[in-house]
């Protein structure tokens, strides 16, 4: 194979190497480094340890090469708008920032361009953590931890001890961000040396955010302000609880009030979670194809209070849809089911909504199907439960198939009003 990375690679001394992995090659490697997709407990990685050759992934790579206090967000879901949201508030301080890691621009392209910036913010996933060893971040982030990637770990415990390892090489001088009313988080605050500051705690004793009457009360580093939680366009309790987790982050790293405050009335949120795509005949029509678990499916539908049709589906990643039978009974009037997971949705949430759960093909039978089940006053909500790898090429795909749908919907509704003289 040929072509200029390959050329450029080989010139500075590189073997390129395809399909299969040659065992001489980790025999005589002084070090491995495995992009996140590729599980670190595969054969010949375990044979690279064997052999005491360092087996390590880009994130903690890049982290040695990184002069700039690093801030790392981690959680099963909320990481990618906390990672984005405290790059805004930073910026807004003052600060030169550069945002990236499992989101957008990776770490180790940050070391390359060697452009510095006065804060490092990253949104760090569960892959990347497995494959640590000095990776400090001066502030890190846990929002929660759910069931999610049952594929890939071999039980839910050693999921939740790699999200754990966020904090694992922090020091009394370092800040571990912490959500107060999840259990399996607070269970790991109990090995953390650094300072805790919580968001979401019951009793709400600082330091740390709480919740009050559509206002969050900071009180942590030295400053006391509040957040009028009314001016962010943020919908829904999960994104009070990322306001929160990034507010206390950026003062942890030197934020402003004033800076957080321009920055959440600014910020308008990112694509595909939980995004409103349009009105049609009364029914508002969100996108949430970014909900790719069971948990962020709970915490879409705890946002309306209005009647919901549901679009689910996708490729499954272990796992069941227990904690879903409540909130579907409660608030979810028809199901729709598409994907590799219909036949489970079906099976296991069909009989607890209350029209039972119908099967479509494709996106744009589920939104037909969707907006025949629909009246005024509706939601329909794509939250699929699932990744996307089974009928489109990532989560943004199939987000952007289920707007084009929703407008042509529109389209087809306006034209038919026009038609009718309406």
């Amino acid at each position: 194979m040929t072509g200029e990375w390959v050329d450029e690679a080989r010139a500075l001394g590189a073997r390129p190497v395809w399909g299969d992995h040659p065992p001489d090659l980790f025999a005589q490697a002084d070090l491995v480094v495995v992009s996140p997709g590729v599980p670190h407990t595969l054969g010949f990685l375990q044979t690279a340890r064997e052999r005491s050759i360092p087996v390590i992934g880009e994130i903690e790579l890049a982290s040695r090469f990184v002069k700039a206090p690093i801030l790392a967000v981690t959680g099963t879901n909320g990481k990618t708008t906390t990672t984005t949201l405290l790059g805004e508030m930073l910026k807004q301080s003052g600060f030169e920032v550069f945002v990236g890691g499992n989101i957008g621009t990776p770490l180790i392209d940050y070391v390359a361009e060697q452009k510095p910036a006065d804060r490092v913010v990253v949104e760090v996933s569960s892959f990347q953590l497995d494959t640590i060893v000095s990776f400090r971040p001066s502030a890190a982030v846990l929002l929660n931890i759910t069931e999610d990637h049952m594929d890939r770990y071999p039980d839910f415990a050693a999921y939740v001890h790699s999200k754990g390892r966020i904090f694992e090489n922090q020091t009394a001088e370092d800040t571990a961000i912490l959500n107060g009313s999840d259990s399996r988080v607070l269970a790991a605050a109990d090995r953390i040396k650094s300072r805790k500051w919580f968001f979401n705690r019951p009793d709400g004793h600082p330091p740390g955010a709480v919740e009050k009457g559509g206002r969050l009360d900071i009180q942590a580093g030295g400053n006391g302000f509040s957040l009028d939680l009314f001016k962010t366009p943020l919908e829904g309790a999960h994104n009070r609880e990322n306001i929160a987790a990034a507010a206390l982050a950026a003062l942890a790293a030197g934020g402003t009030p004033a800076g957080i405050r321009t920055a959440l009335v600014r910020f308008r949120g990112l694509p595909h979670r939980l995004a409103y795509v349009e009105t049609v005949n009364g029914v508002r029509y969100y996108d949430d194809s970014k909900g790719t678990n069971v948990d962020a499916v709970v915490r879409a539908l705890e946002t309306f209070q209005e009647p919901v049709i549901l679009i689910m589906g996708g490729r499954g990643k272990g796992g069941g849809y227990g904690p879903l039978k409540h909130p579907i009974g409660r608030g979810v009037k028809q199901l729709i089911a598409m994907g590799e997971t219909r036949e489970a949705i079906k099976s296991e949430l069909g009989p607890v909504c209350a029209r039972g759960a119908e099967i479509v093909a494709s996106m744009e039978d589920a939104v037909r199907s969707a907006a025949e089940a629909a009246e005024p006053g509706d939601v329909v909500l794509l939250s699929p439960s699932g990744s996307s790898f089974d009928m489109f090429t990532s989560y943004s795909h199939r987000g952007e198939c289920f707007c084009r749908a929703v407008q042509a919907l529109k389209k087809k509704e306006e034209h038919a009003a026009l038609s009718a003289g309406v």
